[in-house]
Parts: C-alpha cells; structure tokens; sequence
C-alpha cells in the first residue's frame, strides 16, 4: 500500500491541485507535469529540425511497445488509432456476417460500441442487447443470447454512467464455448489495475489515454490476438495500415502482417509524446498499488454515503475506480461542487466521482460536505429500505 507521502508526491505533480479538487478522472485524466514536458519535448523537436518524421515515428512504435508491456501483449498485437471508435470501426469492418450474424452486448455499452455495430445492420448484422436488472447486467443475461449464431461478443468493463463492473470472465468463457469473439472496452478501467489480456482471453481489447491512463485525448489502442489478425482484413485502412507505407504506392493494397493493418492516416505525434511519459509513471508506481490505493478510495467513499442513506447506482460489490451516486438534479450537485473547488461530472441522473493515485481521503471528505449540504438534491432511502442495488 501506498504511504500518504508518496501520494502527496505524485498529486503535486498535477498543477490543478493546487486550485481544485479533481475528480473526474472517468472524463479526462488530471494533466501531469510528465505529459505536459512530453509535448513540450515535441514542440522542441518541431521547432529545431521541422519535420524529424524518423523521429517522431520512433517515439510512436515505442508507445506501441509501451502500451503492449503494459496490458502482457506483443508490439505486434497493438494497433495505435486516433480513438477507441476507431479502433472498434476497423475490427467490424473485417468481420464477415454470412456465417455468424448476432453481436450480443448490454445495455450499459458506450454510445460508440452499440452505434458501430448497429451501423452493421446494413451488412447483416443481427444486433442484441443484453437487459439489466437495476444497475447491474448479470452474465445469465448474456447466456439467454449468446448461441452458435454469435459472431462477436463487445463488453464494457466499467460502465460509464454507473459503475457497474462486468464479470468479464464468465461472460467470455460463454462466448468462447459458443464460438464467439470477445472485445473488451476498458476505457473506463485501464489505468488503474493491472491488465493482462492473455490471462483474460480475450480477442480484442481497446482502450484509450485520456482518461486513467492520464495522457491527452486522440490516441487510443488496440489489442488483436495475433491468432486472429491473418484472417482479418480491415476495409476502413489507410497508409499506416500497409505493410510498407513508405512506398507511396497509391496502386498498391497490402495489409500489415500485423496489428498496425488496422491503423489508417498519419499517425496523431503530439498524443504520442504526451501519453508514453504515463506508461512510465504508472510503471514507476506500480499498477498492484494504485489498484489498491483507488479501491480504499472507492470502499471510503461507499461508506460514507451509505451512513448519509445515500443511494448509489454503483454496486457496492463493483465499487472504483468510479463511483455513481443517485441524483434528483446531477447537474446542480456538479455545480455545487465546482462552487466549492471540486471537479466531477455527471451522466443522467448520477453524479460521477471517480478516484485515481492522485487522490485522498481528505478529497472524499471535502465531497461528502457538500454532499450533506444539498441532499436534497440526492435520491435517500426510506428507513429500513437497502440503500445499494
């Protein structure tokens, strides 16, 4: 477990703390003395040599040799894309949907991963939603859908808008049995455990920097089993998706024999030398104990909110790194809030709080203040009532 001083070294490297308290780590990672010295650093090579693209490309394979160290994957498995949509575009668009048809995910998925595969329909895609009960989706809901008819299974591991956590592993194991694939998306994950997608299975795992991987927005990643790519050809492509992309041959169409063929345009260069510092800092760290740092944040504050009667829409038993509370009016409590010096966001009709290294028990009290100050603006249980999903 971390000590309180090395938490106190690692917020100081986030300037807004001097000011604010952040919380909002589930929209955009705090900005970090590492990033902002990363895109200094390319500014620099902008400013002395123009267009050093040899350079610039070498920093860009060490982010893909980065982030495939960070989730136990090999470089070549790693595709770097400009967004998870991106990302999920490529992989759709390799899948044919003659013999297998059915995309199962839930209902908690990002508006990106069901309008990508909803936008399958037009080549045959037969798209269904697993139903929540509450705010939790149980595994059994994907069993009733998932048969020999299934072609890919997507997954949130962290809903973003209650927190939910998926049960990953059952959830692929059923997919597997049936012949299905498996796509995680672990944008509102990544960055606070460690990750190790083959130890999880999985076919596909994307994920972004933006958010717990505190790095800027605009890049985003990748994982395909490398068992797969071969049998993949991806018609949303570009010039970096090429096997030689410096031929500069517009008559010539030859896939990577790697991830990197679902990679498109010019590579995003800034995002990259902001985003590789955070791997290290992370690193540094060690995933093992900001994993445990962020959960006594999350058990903390389900704690305090439940003495209050308090409802939240999270599962207590899939509690962190983002905690959502239930509100009469999210927007208001933001604002409340923001009044106060604190920053979080709010989806609907809950109010986000969502922990990561940078954070500290006394910000949870600082929360819970004004939080008491306006409970009317927070759904209370009844006395005798559960206050938790």
């Amino acid at each position: 477990m971390l000590t309180d001083k090395q938490v106190r070294e690692m917020r100081s490297r986030f300037k807004i703390f001097q000011s604010k308290i952040y919380l909002n780590s589930c929209s955009q990672g705090a900005l970090s003395d590492a990033v902002e010295n990363g895109i200094n650093e390319f500014i620099s090579t902008w400013h002395e040599q123009g267009s050093p693209w040899e350079t610039w490309v070498e920093r860009y394979e060490a982010a893909r040799t980065a982030f495939a160290e960070f989730i136990h994957s090999s470089p070549d498995e790693v595709a770097i894309v400009t967004s998870v949509s991106a990302g999920v575009n490529g992989i759709a668009s390799a899948l044919n949907f003659n013999a297998r048809s059915k995309v199962v995910m839930g209902e908690f998925e990002f508006p990106t991963m069901g309008q990508v595969w909803l936008a399958q329909r037009a080549r045959g895609a037969d798209v269904q939603f697993a139903k929540a009960e509450g705010n939790s989706i149980p595994a059994a809901a994907y069993e009733e859908l998932i048969d020999p008819n299934t072609l890919i299974v997507p997954l949130t591991h962290v809903c973003f808008k209650n927190g939910f956590r998926t049960d990953v592993n059952t959830v692929t194991q059923m997919a597997h049995c049936a012949g299905a694939l498996v796509m995680l998306d672990d944008y509102q994950d990544c960055g606070t455990r460690p990750v190790d997608v083959k130890a999880m299975n999985l076919d596909f795992y994307v994920t972004g920097t933006l958010k717990y991987l505190l790095g800027p927005p605009g890049l985003a990643f990748l994982y395909v089993r490398k068992e797969l790519i071969p049998s993949l050809a991806p018609t949303v492509t570009g010039w970096f998706g090429q096997a030689n992309p410096f031929a500069y041959d517009p008559q010539q169409f030859e896939l990577s024999p790697t991830a990197r063929r679902f990679e498109s345009g010019s590579p995003s260069v800034p995002n990259v030398y902001g985003a590789l510092p955070c791997f290290q800092m992370l690193e540094e760290i060690g995933m093992e104990h900001v994993a445990g740092h962020v959960e006594k944040l999350a058990h903390a504050l389900s704690n305090r909110v439940r003495e209050l009667g308090i409802l939240a829409k999270t599962p207590v038993e899939t509690a962190g790194p983002l905690i959502v509370l239930q509100s009469n009016d999210s927007g208001r409590l933001v604002q409340a809030l923001a009044q106060s010096g604190i920053v979080a966001s709010n989806r609907f009709d809950g109010l986000r709080i969502s922990f990561h290294i940078y954070n500290t028990l006394d910000d949870i009290n600082a929360v819970v203040e004004v939080l008491e100050k306006n409970i009317h603006l927070l759904a209370v249980a009844p006395a005798n009532v559960a206050r938790y999903d």
